[in-house]
């Protein structure tokens, strides 16, 4: 499929690294695939190998160990990760959401005890706000932080959470104040690395319809002590804004997978419509697979102008909450809908796991739905309007 014209943030700096994204997990995942899906987790080495190659924390600045680029680096980084089927490394959480929040409100200290081990792949990052009882409603949330001389004793728990089986440290979601409903929420990071740590427990791995690879967990707090210096920010209560703030750079890093999953239905789908043949000539040559091949690589050329649009304006600092709002709801819409269209050209084949496109197909679903379901996303928008 032709590719759209210049990208007016695209250098030459940002071909090299697609390239070697795509040698990495062409030679270190991709091998592993089978096993790390029946394991339920990606292998911590394929962490500490992206670390090595200079991967991750690639906006995080080179005084703590990271490539001291932007955002861009970080969408070529998780484009080129979606476009090889990789779902087993939780890159666009440790990179693209919490090294983030460390960077924006971390203090000194904490950037410096942090970053560097994320960087390097030692580390594995999560950030916990989904409750058993609350996903999108986060003023609702009932973990709890209670100040105890220098620690917090927390309680609660998180579900649905990416990476929250192997995660070294998690930045957690929790109320300080509960009289205070919005204002009452705080950031803490709990070291939960090593051995399990007293009032701290991982839940089971949660099996889903997709996305077997990749470690999405319970957790459970029950008394666990984190020391008050792990607070985010220069105060209790910033944490609702903390995450308002972020959550914009975190649905267009769900943008971004959701662009090159489309582009990849639509090769893989021309490629094998050109292949196959029915009534005598390729399925590509009649009318129907010609028409619907032609409508999804104009859905995904259309995603993708906008998505480089929004990801221009988010290193601008132009982003604003309603068009990161747009981009995770009509990108991953249209994800959903590009592949589901595709997975029909395949037939009966399009429903086995011998096809790439039924992995594609299942793995699209959970897209609607973390980061903000995509009904929240339409409620922003016409707040805006």
């Amino acid at each position: 499929m032709p590719t759209p014209g210049p990208i007016s943030w695209r250098e030459p700096e940002h071909d090299e690294l697609a390239d070697l994204v795509r040698t990495f997990f062409a030679k270190e995942v991709l091998p592993h695939a089978e096993r790390v899906q029946a394991q339920g987790h990606p292998d911590r080495e394929h962490y500490r190998r992206a670390g090595e190659l200079g991967l991750l924390g690639l906006s995080v600045s080179e005084r703590y160990g990271g490539g001291g680029g932007d955002f861009t680096h970080e969408a070529v980084m998780l484009h080129e990760q979606a476009r090889s089927g990789d779902n087993s490394l939780g890159l666009a959480v440790h990179s693209g959401i919490v090294t983030g929040y460390l960077e924006a409100y971390g203090n000194e200290e904490q950037k410096r005890r942090w970053l560097p081990g994320l960087c390097t792949g030692e580390l594995i990052g999560a950030i916990a706000m989904t409750e058993p009882d609350g996903g999108s409603d986060l003023q609702a949330m009932r973990t709890r932080a209670v100040r105890d001389g220098d620690d917090y004793v927390v309680t609660g728990a998180k579900t649905f959470i990416s990476n929250g089986g192997l995660a070294d440290i998690v930045i957690l979601a929790a109320k300080t104040d509960p009289s205070q409903g919005a204002a009452g929420v705080s950031l803490l990071v709990c070291e939960t690395g090593g051995d399990e740590r007293p009032g701290f427990r991982r839940g089971r791995l949660i099996s889903k319809i997709g996305l077997h690879g990749n470690d999405t967990a319970e957790l459970f707090f029950d008394g666990l002590r984190v020391p008050a210096a792990n607070l985010l920010g220069d105060a209790e209560g910033l944490g609702f804004i903390q995450l308002m703030n972020q959550l914009p750079q975190e649905r267009l890093v769900i943008g971004v997978g959701a662009v090159a999953a489309m582009e990849r239905a639509v090769e893989l789908t021309v490629a094998y419509t050109k292949e196959r043949t029915a009534f005598g000539k390729p399925l590509i040559g009649h009318q129907n697979t010609r028409m619907v091949l032609a409508e999804c690589a104009t859905r995904a050329r259309a995603s993708r102008v906008f998505l480089d649009d929004c990801i221009s304006r988010h290193v601008r600092g132009e982003l604003d909450v309603a068009t990161a709002a747009m981009a995770k709801y009509w990108l991953t819409d249209g994800q959903c809908e590009v592949i589901d269209r595709c997975l029909q050209l395949f037939g009966g084949y399009g429903y086995t796991t011998e096809f790439p496109i039924a992995q594609m197909y299942t793995d699209a679903r959970a897209q609607k739905i973390y980061g903000g379901t995509n009904e929240i996303m339409k409620e922003l928008i016409a707040r805006a309007l």
